[in-house]
C-alpha cells in the first residue's frame, strides 16, 4: 500500500536532533529524505555509543533511519550546484543552521523560491529567524532553561530540574513535521509553496500550554508539584509499595475515588467530609496522602498495578526505560539491520508513535553511512528526473 508521503522528497540540511527528527518522522511516513551533510558529517554520528563503529551512533540512528546521505562542502561552487540540483527536485527544504547562515551559503528562501516556487522551506532555530534573540545559540538544555521548563518539575524550593532526555529537540522536530505536513496540504489545495519558521522556544511554550495558559489567564504562575499530577490531588501522586518500588496513582474523578476506596476497603473515606470533594481533598492533601501511603505499603508494586488497572483505576508502576520498552507493542518498534549482509548488528528503534491502517510506518530501513548515496544521487541528477 502507498504510504501517506510517498512521492514527497525532502532536501534535509539539518543536523544533530531537532531538524533530523522532523525529517525522520516524514521519512517514516514514506517521504524520501536526502540528508546533505558536511564533509565531516553530522556531529551526532559520533555522539555516544556506536554499535557499528562506522559513524552510526545510537543517537544518530534514532533520527536518521531510512535517509540517503551525500556529503557536500556548501562553500564550494561545484558542491553548491549539486545542492541546488537536489533542491530543484525537492518538495521540502529543511535546515537548522543559525539564522542567516543558509542565506550566506546561497540558499535563502527568496533565492530558492525563484527556481522552485512550490518549495516548502522550513527553518528551525533556537529563538526564531528575527527578533532580539535570533543570534543566541541554543541547544536542548539551554531552551529547557530559558523556556521555564526547568522550573516546572520538582517541588517548590527545589533547584531547577532538567527533563531527563532532549525533550525540546524532539518536540521541536515534531512541531516542524506538523508544520511541514500542513504546508504540503495547503500546497496540494492550490496554495503554493511557503516558508516556515520554527523556534525551539516557541515550540516549547506551545507544548507547555497546560502550564503557561493558566498563568496567562490568571497572572499567577503554576506552582511546582513534584510527582503529583496536574490535578493537584493527593490521589494523583507517587507512593512506595511494600517491595520498595514506586507506583503512580492517577485518580482524578469522584467515581474513580469511590472505586479506589472500595478496592482498598476504605469506604470510610466516602463518608469523611475531608475527602468529600476534590477541593476538600486538595485542602487536606497531607492527611489523605498519608493514609494512601499506608495502604500502598501493604502490597508489592506489580500487584497494585495489576489489581488497580483491572478495576479501571489509573495506576502504573514506575519503570526504567529498559523496563518500559518491554511494554511496547510489536508495531511500536522498528527493527533495523545494520549488518550489510553479515551476521548480527541488528537494532530496534521506536516508530512514529502511532499506528495507521492500512499502511504502517516504514520498517527495516537502515540509517545511511556518511556520503553513502553520492553516486546514486549524482546519477539521478544527471538523468534530470
Amino acid at each position: 500500500m502507498t504510504q501517506p508521503l510517498a512521492g514527497i522528497r525532502v532536501a534535509d540540511f539539518s543536523h544533530v536532533m531537532a531538524g533530523p527528527y522532523a525529517s525522520h518522522l516524514l521519512s517514516l511516513m514514506g517521504a524520501e529524505v536526502i540528508k546533505i551533510e558536511s564533509r565531516a558529517g553530522d556531529n551526532f554520528r559520533s555522539y555516544g555509543a556506536d554499535p557499528s563503529g562506522e559513524g552510526l551512533s545510537a543517537a544518530f540512528i534514532a533520527a536518521n533511519a531510512g535517509k540517503k546521505s551525500i556529503a557536500l562542502d556548501l562553500k564550494n561552487s561545484e558542491d553548491q550546484a549539486i545542492a541546488r540540483g537536489i533542491i530543484e527536485r525537492s518538495d521540502v527544504l529543511l535546515e537548522n543552521f543559525r539564522p542567516g547562515v543558509i542565506a550566506r551559503l546561497g540558499f535563502a528562501y527568496e533565492t530558492v523560491r525563484a527556481y522552485n516556487p512550490q518549495i516548502i522551506f522550513c527553518s528551525v532555530s533556537g529563538y526564531g529567524q528575527d527578533g532580539p534573540y535570533r543570534d543566541w545559540p541554543a541547544i536542548d538544555n539551554i531552551v529547557q532553561a530559558t523556556s521555564g521548563m526547568m522550573m516546572l518539575s520538582g517541588d517548590e524550593g527545589d533547584p531547577p530540574m532538567r527533563v531527563g532526555f532532549p525533550i525540546v529537540d524532539t518536540l521541536t522536530g515534531q512541531t516542524a513535521a506538523i508544520a511541514i505536513l500542513s504546508a504540503l496540504l495547503r500546497r496540494a489545495n492550490g496554495g503554493g509553496g511557503g516558508y516556515i519558521d520554527v523556534s525551539m522556544l516557541d515550540a516549547s511554550l506551545a507544548f507547555m500550554t497546560s502550564a503557561l495558559t493558566p498563568y496567562l489567564a490568571t497572572g499567577t504562575p503554576m506552582r511546582r508539584m513534584g510527582n503529583t499530577g496536574y490535578s493537584g490531588l493527593p490521589t494523583a501522586s507517587l507512593f512506595t509499595a511494600g517491595d520498595g518500588r514506586q507506583i503512580s496513582l492517577g485518580v482524578v474523578q469522584p467515581r474513580q475515588f469511590a472505586t479506589l476506596a472500595r478496592e482498598l476497603s476504605r469506604e470510610d473515606w466516602l463518608d469523611d467530609p475531608r475527602y468529600a470533594t476534590p477541593e476538600a481533598q486538595r485542602a487536606n492533601f497531607n492527611a489523605l496522602h498519608a493514609e494512601l501511603a499506608a495502604e500502598f505499603a501493604k502490597r508489592d508494586a506489580a500487584d497494585w498495578e495489576r489489581s488497580m488497572s483491572a478495576q479501571g483505576i489509573p495506576c502504573g508502576m514506575v519503570r526504567r526505560v529498559d523496563e518500559a520498552s518491554d511494554l511496547a507493542s510489536a508495531e511500536a518498534m522498528l527493527e533495523l539491520d545494520l549488518s550489510n549482509g553479515t551476521d548480527g548488528a541488528r537494532l530496534t528503534i521506536p516508530g512514529p508513535g502511532f499506528r495507521m491502517r492500512p499502511v504502517a510506518a516504514t520498517s527495516g530501513a537502515v540509517p545511511p553511512r556518511l556520503d553513502e548515496h553520492r553516486e546514486e544521487i549524482l546519477e539521478w541528477l544527471a538523468r534530470g528526473d
